[in-house]
């Protein structure tokens, strides 16, 4: 039987058929000359110039530091996995380490939710320290992730720019009013909690399929970083910008906890180095340098209408956001939850 490494992934069937495929020595363990070979993925295109910054340059460093200890096999692109084969190849053991945006995958892994909490997105954007290594907050949801054995070595020192309502020239939101009964592309649980009360049509489309859905109407607007918006070109098909902080993300490295667990000490000591510079540089080189110098002339110049929310818009969404918060709660817990609002307010 001939099987692409796709199809090994994607059923289960990884280290087994991997020596089919590939000869006696495994993917997964290490090999015969000491060296551990860690396969890692992200299903991010190069063309995400900025949300790549950072995952690119761990992989090369774990290349340049990772001598006879460690051998790096990364796959970008969505190449191996798509975006919802991430989460559950790792659990499989099928990959050892992936890139993931929170967003997407909120649903499983709840705790992170709390980095979109509408309410909370703005206070965690303007302070990244409340989520960078060693704070209470990243603290609290390694605790938590342990739990499911799972480990996410840095947040990339924060969250990105929040992300905002953006719309088509034909179903134009000026305002918070105008986005009742819209077809709205969102990823985020917590986002589609936010608007359930607006009447909207909350739709689930992958970033590599908006632009088409955009161009056919499939949906009047989504709810986009800006590095959506020009990594997949959507400022062709969008004519406005409703900067109504919504909800926010980070894209981390994930690993499972007993995987970090056993690699000896100069391994992880390589790995914990990428971390680190990963933590001081990723979510400060995208918020301060190429969305404010490089992405948003480039909008501009597009000819996107930029509209600031009105202070009565947003006392009118910051009012229901309790009640998104209380569901998120009742996914982590009260007291999970509590906590991890405080920390990331700045109350605890």
């Amino acid at each position: 039987m001939s099987l692409t490494r796709r199809q090994v992934l994607k059923y289960g069937t990884f280290a087994t058929a991997g020596a089919t495929l590939f000869g006696t020595q495994s993917l997964l363990a290490p090999r015969s000359m000491a060296a551990t070979t860690l396969t890692g993925v992200t299903y991010l295109p190069d063309s995400y110039k900025a949300l790549t910054y950072g995952s690119n340059r761990f992989v090369e460093m774990l290349q340049e530091n990772g001598g006879d200890l460690l051998n790096v096999d990364f796959h970008d692109s969505g190449q191996l996995l798509k975006v919802d084969e991430q989460l559950p190849a790792l659990r499989a053991r099928s990959i050892d380490f992936m890139f993931h945006t929170f967003s997407y995958i909120t649903r499983s892994i709840p705790i992170l939710g709390v980095t979109g909490l509408p309410g909370v997105v703005g206070e965690l954007y303007r302070n990244p320290e409340r989520l960078r290594q060693g704070s209470p907050l990243m603290e609290l949801i390694n605790e938590v992730l342990a739990e499911e054995n799972l480990y996410m070595l840095t947040s990339g020192g924060g969250i990105l720019e929040p992300e905002y309502l953006w719309s088509t020239e034909g179903s134009p939101i000026r305002n918070l009013d105008d986005v009742r009964g819209k077809k709205i592309r969102i990823v985020g649980f917590e986002a589609t909690q936010a608007f359930e009360k607006y009447n909207v049509g909350a739709t689930r489309i992958p970033s590599s399929e908006t632009y088409m859905a955009l161009q056919r109407g499939t949906v009047d607007a989504g709810i986009f970083n800006i590095s959506t918006i020009i990594g997949r070109s959507l400022q062709e098909q969008l004519q406005y910008c409703y900067k109504l902080p919504i909800t926010g993300f980070s894209v981390a490295p994930f690993m499972l906890r007993d995987t970090w667990d056993r690699l000896d000490d100069e391994t992880r000591a390589i790995i914990q180095q990428a971390a680190d510079w990963y933590d001081a540089n990723f979510i400060d080189h995208c918020n301060n340098d190429i969305y404010p110098n490089e992405y948003w002339p480039m909008v501009e110049e597009a000819g996107i209408e930029i509209i600031e929310p009105t202070e009565e818009d947003l006392d009118t969404f910051n009012a229901g956001v309790e009640e998104v918060w209380d569901m998120w709660k009742e996914e982590v817990g009260q007291e999970v939850g509590d906590r991890a609002i405080a920390l990331a307010l700045g109350q605890a």
